[in-house]
């Protein structure tokens, strides 16, 4: 009778942490072990005009609790923000309330992700005509490449408390426009991100079991944060941006310090490879007329090259259009196939402006102009 009474409280308890999901968002696990606290990690810098930053979390899984780290994404639709997910403790267990897309940010359980998730809204950016604003106060953004910013102070506490309730939870509940907001039109998390958190379960060293919950600084970097760190450090170009540094507030890191990088050399994003312009070529000036020649024959081959590229990608792309229309797609097909395209487009351009920049870089006048005329460059 004893083990029969606490079967039918266990179930209760499910039930009660079902019911209080409803306003906030979808429960994905409930585990009576409360998530590690949030690890400190460096903001990678923006990649491109229209991103929004995610911050990172704790998911669960088979081998317990793993980390996610934060990415820059873009939102799915114009005006839309992100409310990132949480964990809440609901009387017998902790269970997590998926995060969603919409046009106000809801509640999180006040939890204090930083960089403009201080635990009530978003302080990191607003959007204006249609353009995202970027608040540099909390942001790492390249304002020589990205000029729609601006500059307010922001104060956020330094706890790193990564659940909602319980023993020791940070106490925060709904506010009636929170509320509201739970209730709106909601997007769930587009397919690069749920890509994104397939790829951090599946890798052991961003488990808590095997980092005890300090994810390693190695471990986690997107390809926009790569390249970002191929082109502004000496290291190898497989080097990844630190992580394991979260809830910081990256206000001591002033965008205008960072180069122009390969990633942001596109101000506005495009979202298929026909949308993007071609390449040009620059006139080399090394100060030997035989050497320019030389280069610029490199130059107007790779362009060619380029080019090629952008037609073959934009073929493939309409011939899936094409399929979609032909087999009347449903609106979310739609969407994970345009979501496809921009990273296709995106990882292509981010590839040619790699391939642009080291091409330039062995055409500086200050490693050239001193060579003997017909000497090869190193």
């Amino acid at each position: 009778m004893r083990n029969l009474f606490g079967i039918r409280s266990v179930l209760f308890s499910v039930l009660l942490l079902a019911m209080s999901a409803t306003a906030f968002g979808q429960i994905g696990f409930s585990i009576t072990i409360a998530p590690p606290v949030l690890p400190v990690y460096e903001q990678p810098i923006c990649p491109a005009d229209g991103y929004l930053w995610t911050p990172g979390y704790w998911g669960y899984g088979d081998d317990g609790y793993y980390w996610v780290p934060g990415d820059w994404i873009q939102a799915p639709e114009v005006g839309f923000l992100w409310t990132p997910g949480y964990w809440g403790w609901g009387g017998n267990a902790y269970a997590f309330h998926e995060g969603y897309w919409g046009q106000t940010v809801g509640f999180y359980g006040g939890i204090n992700y930083g960089f403009g998730y201080g635990g009530n809204g978003y302080e990191g950016g607003r959007w204006d005509n249609g353009h995202f604003a970027y608040n540099t106060s909390v942001n790492r953004v390249n304002t020589t490449i990205i000029h729609n910013t601006y500059n307010t102070r922001v104060v956020e506490t330094n706890t790193r408390v990564s659940f909602n309730g319980g023993t020791g939870g940070v106490e925060a509940r709904a506010s009636a426009q929170q509320e509201a907001a739970g209730r709106e039109r909601h997007i769930a998390p587009v397919a690069a991100q749920t890509s994104h958190v397939q790829e951090a379960r599946s890798n052991p060293e961003l488990r808590a079991s095997a980092n005890h919950g300090n994810p390693p600084a190695a471990a986690v970097a997107k390809s926009e944060s790569v390249n970002e760190h191929a082109a502004t450090s000496e290291k190898e170009p497989a080097a990844r941006e630190p992580v394991a540094k979260e809830n910081a507030a990256p206000s001591n890191v002033k965008s205008e310090e960072k180069p122009a990088t390969a990633v942001a050399a596109r101000p506005t994003p495009a979202a298929h490879a026909s949308d993007l312009e071609s390449h040009k070529t620059t006139a080399p000036n090394t100060g030997n007329a035989k050497t320019d020649q030389k280069y610029q024959k490199q130059q107007n081959t790779l362009v060619a090259k380029q080019t090629q590229d952008h037609q073959k990608l934009a073929q493939q792309q309409d011939r899936e259009h094409q399929q979609l229309a032909k087999t009347n797609a449903s609106e979310a097909q739609k969407q994970q196939v345009e979501q496809k395209h921009q990273q296709q487009t995106q990882q292509l351009e981010q590839k040619h402006a790699t391939q642009t920049q080291k091409v330039q870089t062995k055409q500086q006048p200050a490693k050239s102009a001193s060579r003997p005329e017909g000497e090869k460059p190193h």
